[in-house]
């Protein structure tokens, strides 16, 4: 038997993240590779962080 764990669709995106942010390169190269391997997940992230910060605009009035 290999010791080398099987991807299955639920652990092949935590597999992705762990490949790509692993190690001791800068952070900008990192989120980098990890949107050109994956860029529709990359878009889903960003597009759900903008709602996140558009919210927490929103609800902000001085």
């Amino acid at each position: 038997m290999s010791d080398t764990p099987i991807s299955n669709s639920k652990t092949a995106l935590t597999d992705a993240i762990h490949e790509h942010f692993s190690g001791d390169a800068p952070i900008a190269d990192k989120v980098k590779g990890f949107a050109k391997a994956r860029p529709w997940t990359s878009a889903a992230f960003l597009g759900v962080t903008a709602v996140a910060v558009l919210n927490s605009l929103r609800g902000s009035k001085h």
